[in-house]
């Protein structure tokens, strides 16, 4: 078992077993930025609607519209993203290798200078490059890594899409309940409901942070009531203009 102190284990079979089935790729953002988007968004057409003292059915409408429009426009957006990523690995991996085949000894100075800059020099710089070159899966993941700042893990378009929509949907519905419910007071209900969820979302981001839960739960309470604040001053603004 590993240490209480420790999140993994540094067994030798351990530590195989754990490289050998690599690194898992993040979907982290698309969820948080998936659920605030949600969450801001539709509250924010809700406080725009009842700051133009509109009737709550045009709320749902405009609310439920906004939920289903805007979650797949996000999604596909993060889809197209995602994958323009990819190919933009493979494109560049793609001339690390024509110019590894043509120009290997400009490869390997382009790798000895990688490595100067992390602090190699003498004997152990070019016993290094050596050995980088001597690998070419090896070579063109370090000069991926060294010169692009790109790692081969990738993230799939299709799952980044799923996730946004998914956490845009279910944090987006929370400011439209009071109205399909039809709870009494509806306006201050789904403003304390969002702003629940927006401190929901922060503190669970906070998980995969070293900042405290309250911190990241209060940052992206702030933003959120801000959103919402523009959208209702805009609301109620247009409201007396034109009403």
């Amino acid at each position: 078992m590993p240490s209480p102190r420790l999140e993994h284990s540094h067994r030798p079979r351990d530590i195989a077993d754990r490289l050998a089935a690599g690194p898992d790729a993040s979907y982290l953002r698309d969820w948080v930025y998936g659920g605030i988007d949600g969450a801001v968004t539709t509250f924010a057409i809700v406080a725009g609607a009842v700051g133009a003292s509109l009737s709550a059915n045009v709320i749902l409408i405009l609310g439920v519209a906004n939920l289903l429009a805007d979650g797949f426009s996000m999604a596909a957006a993060n889809y197209s993203g995602s994958k323009s990523e990819n190919e933009d690995y493979l494109r560049l991996r793609a001339i690390e290798e024509k110019h590894i085949a043509l120009e290997p000894e400009g490869e390997r100075e382009e790798i000895r200078q990688i490595f100067l800059q992390k602090g190699f020099d003498g004997a152990n710089l070019e016993t290094l490059v050596e050995l980088v070159t001597s690998n070419k899966a090896t070579w063109i993941e370090t000069m991926m890594q060294g010169e692009y700042g790109l790692s081969d893990i990738s993230r799939a378009p299709l799952k980044a899409a799923l996730y946004t929509f998914a956490a845009f949907v279910l944090f987006g519905s929370i400011p439209l309940l009071p109205f399909v419910l039809q709870l009494p007071a509806r306006a201050e209900t789904a403003t304390s409901l969002t702003m629940l969820a927006f401190f929901l979302i922060g503190s669970l981001r906070a998980r995969w942070s070293q900042r405290h839960w309250i911190s990241c739960g209060l940052e992206t309470t702030a933003i959120g009531t801000v959103a919402a604040g523009i959208a209702f001053v805009v609301g109620y603004g247009l409201q007396v203009l034109l009403g």
